[in-house]
């Protein structure tokens, strides 16, 4: 965590929830009820829209009390214009918290499908709200059910009495270490990293590479300039195999990942099943330096097996590896994914050109 920053999440338990695969990528198989303390028992990370929903270290926090205060301007929760129930939930959650929107005394009524809200509760809204703005943070209960408290029973002393940091350098600091995390980039590689929008990170990176923190380099074949953070080293070798979550730092950006590895790559889980090019939750899959190929893959764990519905390998006249080598080292991958999962089997169908190798 350390390293990235950040971890994006997501309820979709295909595999497991890309918070949990992203790690997995990394160190490979480890104790996810170790994810759990450090996340939700200990405190150490914290819940915030810093990539989406996300979790960050803790001592993270002031940095983003700006974006807080933008959402607290923000009509982004229209759907609830009720100030004085949601200060009724946020005194509920003083007296009784922590709590889950379906244990609040008054949870409301639930929006219609007319709303963009539509089918959370009145009291589900106001939980939002309170989160967003910094008023309530929430850790993650059972089966990654959302617990919601005040944000002085979630962040600790030490961290809440840290100086709130202005808008700019704040939004320095976290420009700074998204170029730390992703080695070098673009304007708008470094500014995605934490979602920061482009008109206010442009100039935050111009005063970074006077400051000397950033340094402007170019990159043969990208068209735009590009940075990297000042004593950011260049490894002399990769030897990486991993499958990647659809939410990895390394492919979440599409634009990125396609500039860098020639890999387009789209999630398909809204694409209506007919018109899906390679399958519902697919998984680059990262050999070397480079994205190699993709599967399709699901856990069924009533039955022990982990389905490959379809694997696809990249062109090999643009790789570095023939379809056997990637196939081989996949195998030993996907039998780790099975054994992290607790699945018995790994099932290869009969879908894409990786497949017969795989078989």
């Amino acid at each position: 965590m350390d390293t990235l920053g950040v971890l994006q999440l997501d309820t979709i338990p295909i595999i497991a929830r890309p918070q949990h695969l992203v790690p997995y990528s990394r160190l490979g198989a480890y104790d996810m009820d170790l994810f759990q303390r450090v996340a939700y028992t200990d405190d150490e990370w914290f819940e915030s829209w810093a990539h989406e929903a996300a979790l960050i270290p803790m001592d993270m926090e002031p940095l983003f009390r700006w974006r807080q205060a933008e959402m607290s301007d923000e009509g982004h929760w229209s759907a609830l214009d009720a100030p004085e129930y949601v200060e009724q939930v946020h005194r509920e959650l003083t007296e009784r918290g922590p709590l889950c929107a379906g244990e609040l005394s008054d949870a409301g009524e639930k929006l219609g499908a007319e709303h963009a809200w539509g089918g959370r509760s009145h009291g589900r809204l106001a939980l939002g709200r309170l989160f967003a703005i910094g008023r309530a943070g929430s850790r993650r209960v059972g089966n990654f059910e959302r617990q919601f408290d005040v944000i002085e029973r979630v962040v600790p002393d030490h961290t809440r009495v840290v100086p709130t940091p202005s808008k700019e350098d704040a939004q320095r600091e976290l420009l700074r270490r998204s170029a730390i995390a992703i080695g070098v980039g673009t304007a708008d590689d470094i500014a995605d990293y934490y979602r920061i929008k482009n008109p206010q990170a442009r100039p935050r990176i111009a005063e970074l590479v006077e400051s000397g923190d950033l340094v402007e380099v170019e990159v043969v074949g990208w068209g735009k300039p590009a940075y990297r953070a000042l004593g950011s080293k260049l490894p002399r070798a990769i030897a990486a195999s991993a499958l990647l979550s659809p939410f990895d730092p390394v492919v979440w950006y599409r634009a990125r990942a396609e500039r860098l590895f020639d890999f387009r790559y789209r999630i398909e889980i809204y694409v209506p099943e007919a018109k899906r090019e390679f399958g519902y939750y697919v998984l680059p899959y990262l050999l070397g330096e480079e994205l190699v190929g993709r599967i399709d893959v699901k856990a069924e764990r009533k039955q022990g097996v982990l389905r490959v519905k379809g694997a696809w390998h990249q062109p090999t006249d643009d790789l570095s590896v023939e379809a056997d080598e990637i196939a081989s080292n996949l195998q030993t991958e996907l039998r780790s994914l099975a054994e992290f999962q607790g699945l018995t089997e790994v099932v290869i169908e009969p879908r894409g050109n990786l497949a017969p190798h795989l078989s």
